[in-house]
């Protein structure tokens, strides 16, 4: 099984529809949800999910940053980062782009709670470098070294940098596939993902400030560094995500409930660092760390 970003499980949820939303409170009767093995097509965060994402980092971009974001954008999205950052899934298919679908994950051995570069970062071929934390570099290092000098003739290949690097952002933070959050979203948002991305904010502002800082931090003051990101994610994934559970088990719903802050954290941390880095890139005096 492949830990991509942390993750080689999805989970699938049974869920009563008897639910009344009361003014403080939900209530429902258990649930229970399943555990499948993750296939190799199975989306990381889902559109939600990479959504939320940019939508987080939007809000934290300085105006610079959030300048050249909309310069490269393509006319399609309107000025938005979030209405493009699921495009690197929804191209996976392509043939033309079918060399990217190995560049949304990390390659961790079974039982192993730490991601090692020169281990996990690789193809079905062995090839070194073809996984998302080097994609991160690599696209780090495309909008970085062309952006003051943005011609005709590079600005498209930048436009898809920029998409690639923000969706695999989201993927490096990914623990869970998108049950959960589609689980969330219909149990304590009334289905409606801009509630919930107004609930992650809140928490960024409140229960989260004193750790924001410490998110935005990058070793060594490089510009991008997604290698301490997939250590979290599949640390995250031992500790949470497969313990008390196998595949093909049912689950209580606790699992759920106890399980979904980290998502949602994890979801917060993406945003932040997405707009981190994009404001690193599109400011003087940048660096990328070393592979």
């Amino acid at each position: 099984m492949r830990n991509k970003a942390g993750l080689n499980l999805e989970t699938s949820f049974k869920a009563s529809d008897q639910a009344d939303m009361g003014q403080s409170e939900l209530c429902w009767t258990a649930n229970v949800f399943v555990f499948l093995l993750l296939l190799p097509g199975i989306l990381g965060w889902g559109r939600e999910g990479h959504y939320a994402v940019c939508k987080i980092a939007e809000g934290y971009l300085t105006e610079d940053a959030l300048s050249m974001v909309r310069e490269l954008l393509p006319a399609s999205a309107e000025g938005d980062l979030a209405a493009v950052c699921s495009w690197a899934d929804e191209l996976r298919e392509n043939h033309d782009y079918h060399w990217s679908s190995v560049l949304h994950f990390v390659d961790t051995p079974d039982f192993f709670c730490n991601y090692n570069c020169s281990r996990d970062c690789h193809d079905s071929h062995r090839h070194k470098g073809r996984c998302v934390t080097a994609a991160i570099y690599n696209y780090t290092m495309q909008l970085e070294s062309a952006y003051k000098e943005i011609t005709s003739e590079v600005r498209y290949n930048l436009t898809e940098a920029l998409m690639f690097l923000s969706h695999f952002i989201g993927d490096v933070h990914q623990v869970w596939d998108t049950m959960i959050i589609e689980s969330a979203l219909k149990r304590f948002y009334h289905s409606n993902l801009m509630l919930m991305i107004q609930a992650i904010q809140s928490n960024i502002s409140d229960e989260w400030h004193n750790e924001v800082s410490a998110w935005r931090n990058c070793t060594g003051n490089h510009t991008a560094c997604p290698n301490p990101y997939a250590s979290e994610s599949i640390s995250l994934a031992c500790k949470y995500a497969y313990k008390n559970a196998t595949p093909g088990s049912t689950l209580e719903d606790s699992y759920f409930l106890t399980r979904l802050p980290v998502v949602e954290k994890r979801l917060a941390q993406s945003g932040i660092r997405l707009a981190s880095t994009l404001n690193r890139i599109f400011a003087s005096e940048v660096k990328v760390a070393e592979v």
